[in-house]
């Protein structure tokens, strides 16, 4: 397997990092990663720019909340990990979200898509504004019955919320989502999920929520009860929720989620989340704590790895919105650890989201996850 980084440069074209030789560069790729900003993506042709550079590749685009190269994070800007296999072939597929009842139907409808036999992993890119992340993942752990690993993360929008786009072998648009099929004995992924949030005050059940909106806690309103809580910070609302997340603990499950406030309704008393709030499930607040989400990073970094005398080849990084903001100019940091951790050599690219997509564990199916980072490291045989 082999990967090279190519970032926009000043004249509107790509270039490829210095440490890459010549023969790199003229390698097959067979799949474009590119991130960058809804502002880029709907400003440039940058679907045209890549197809050209790469015109044998598949070429999957995503709009984001900050671009990840390498040790660093940047905004508006265009990166692109270009990624040649040897003996692992791809399949890609998509749909508009428009076309289905739900997001249920949308993950399994996608996953339909894509054939099955030798399925061995999907990195899934998803519309991160018109879609139930949860409800997402179920229909996508349904349709492959929890036999494949699945990684990835919805697009963002910066700190605006308002839309996201996708795009596949065409400029990205909103409402897509895509997935892609890794297939073949040859490849190997690792992955790990970490948060590193702490939690605080007792833990508490939902007794009123419908999918991702919370009404009470404890037979009590909510958002008074939030409001409480973050004290002088709760006049900041719904910014100052990405600094105070809820831990989920969700009946039959062992581990924990981590849920992100999108918005508040007075009127209703009501919060909603970046994903569900099953109603008899028990919640506790969290606050920030920097050194400790950038040992996480650190963490799912270790975790992610496969093999004690061998790099990964190629690693994607996808984080959360909200992790940026409590980071704040220390965000970079979970970046560097993810990089030191992985001991060089290995090409990380990727993206900061608004949901991230994994499994908690090498044996469940794909959840989830709001305020984590979750990295992905692929190795293949010679």
């Amino acid at each position: 397997m082999r990967a090279v980084l190519f970032q926009s440069d000043e004249t509107g074209g790509l270039k490829a990092s210095q440490t890459y030789s010549e023969e790199d560069l003229t390698s097959q790729f067979q799949l474009a990663l590119c991130f960058s900003s809804k502002k880029s993506l709907e400003s440039q042709n940058i679907f045209q720019l890549v197809h050209e550079k790469f015109p044998g590749a598949e070429v999957v685009i995503c709009s984001t909340a900050g671009e990840i190269c390498q040790n660093e994070i940047l905004d508006d800007s265009l990166v692109v990990a270009a990624l040649s296999f040897k003996k692992t072939k791809i399949t890609t597929a998509w749909i508009r979200t428009r076309e289905f009842k739900n997001s249920f139907e949308m993950g399994s409808g996608l996953v339909e898509k894509l054939p099955k036999e030798g399925l061995k992993y999907i990195m899934l890119i998803s519309d991160g504004s018109l879609v139930n992340g949860s409800e997402l993942v179920k229909g996508v752990n349904h349709a492959c019955e929890n036999d494949v690993i699945i990684t990835g993360g919805l697009a963002g929008d910066g700190n605006e919320f308002r839309s996201t786009l996708i795009g596949l072998n065409a400029p990205a648009e909103s409402g897509l989502i895509v997935a892609i099929g890794f297939y073949g004995n040859d490849i190997f992924i690792g992955h790990g999920t970490k948060g590193g949030w702490e939690n605080f005050g007792p833990e508490r059940m939902v007794t009123r929520s419908r999918g991702n909106i919370l009404y009470e806690i404890n037979g009590k309103s909510a958002l008074e009860l939030y409001k409480r809580y973050l004290g002088e910070e709760s006049s900041n609302l719904p910014s100052s929720a990405f600094l105070f997340p809820l831990s989920l603990k969700i009946q039959g499950k062992n581990s924990l989620l981590v849920r992100t406030i999108l918005s508040i309704n007075e009127a209703e008393g009501s919060m909603t989340f970046a994903g569900d709030v099953p109603e008899g499930s028990m919640v506790r607040f969290m606050r920030s704590n920097a050194d400790k989400l950038t040992e996480a990073a650190s963490e799912a970094a270790k975790k992610s790895r496969l093999f004690n005398d061998a790099k990964p080849a190629f690693s994607l990084i996808v984080s959360c919105v909200g992790r940026r903001i409590a980071l704040g100019y220390r965000a970079e940091e979970e970046v560097e650890a993810i990089n030191e951790e992985l001991n060089g050599g290995t090409v990380i690219t990727g993206f900061y989201s608004y949901g991230e997509i994994a499994p908690f564990d090498d044996t469940s199916g794909c959840e989830l996850h709001n305020q984590t980072i979750s990295v992905t490291s692929f190795y293949e045989n010679e």
